[in-house]
């Protein structure tokens, strides 16, 4: 059952979306909202006298500015959740980025984070980032809001038979069931005989559900790419799917599907695990 959501916030432009979609999730779904904003301290620490006769900033006033902008950014959030009605507990702590969203959202069923951050304009991918720590890291379900994110519409649950995707279909059924949304089930295989095997599965997961359940497949492109479009063309506000495919060693070191539909949706994107 989810009950608690943690929304992660740095208090930029763009994580005034991911602020707005974590309020009206909680909103809807009638949910605890816990929000973080992480001073970042390794940046204060990250400028030091190197020799080159450049004085470097004081590492205290960056630290304090950093301080004083994390506190902003909870404010922030405390006072959106206030304006909806929804139940909430903000803070401003210091650390590493990650680390510290981690470790909060052992106290949350779904932690939300912003995919494009203050570094956006500077991203070419996700590795490096400090969404990219979270997924690696976290033990708990994470949901990736782009700056497009719509909190609208069906939802899409991408479904392999992988542990991830089903427990992803059981919280597709409980946040379409709250949201009153239909779902969307996107199965892909080549194989039509293990397509109609995985169709029968997530009816057994999905059960008698009182929102419309449609049948997605493709047997033809990129997996990654063909959950994206199935979800531009269906008006999805949400794809659902398994942090790790049903080989999770190579999703690990080489890259998996939900990397890249995460790195490429307009849509937000759970990552069930």
């Amino acid at each position: 059952m989810i009950s608690t959501i943690l929304v992660a916030t740095d208090g930029s432009e763009a994580s005034s979306t991911v602020e707005r979609f974590g309020v009206g999730l909680a909103a809807r779904l009638k949910t605890r909202l816990l929000g973080i904003s992480v001073a970042e301290d390794r940046i204060a620490r990250g400028f030091q006298d190197d020799g080159l006769n450049v004085v470097p900033p004081s590492p205290d006033e960056l630290a304090q500015y950093l301080k004083q902008r994390a506190a902003a950014a909870s404010r922030r959030l405390g006072e959106r959740a206030s304006a909806e009605g929804v139940e909430h507990a903000c803070d401003a702590v210091d650390g590493i980025a990650d680390d510290r969203i981690v470790e909060r959202g052992q106290q949350a069923d779904i932690t939300l984070l912003g995919r494009d951050g203050q570094g956006a304009p500077s991203h070419t991918g996700l590795i490096g980032s400090t969404v990219n720590g979270v997924i690696r890291k976290t033990a708990r379900a994470a949901l990736v809001v782009p700056g497009t994110a719509q909190l609208s519409g069906p939802i899409l649950l991408a479904f392999d038979s992988s542990p991830g995707s089903r427990i992803g279909a059981k919280l597709a059924v409980q946040i379409a069931t709250r949201l009153g949304e239909p779902i969307h089930v996107f199965v892909d295989s080549k194989d039509k005989g293990r397509a109609a095997a995985r169709f029968e599965e997530v009816r057994t997961i999905v059960g008698t559900l009182p929102v419309p359940v449609r049948e997605i497949s493709s047997t033809l492109g990129r997996p990654d790419v063909k959950i994206v479009d199935s979800a531009r063309e269906v008006r999805a506000s949400l794809i659902v799917m398994g942090a790790y495919g049903r080989n999770r060693i190579t999703d690990y070191f080489l890259g998996s599907n939900s990397a890249a539909v995460v790195r490429t949706s307009p849509i937000a994107v759970l990552l069930a695990r």
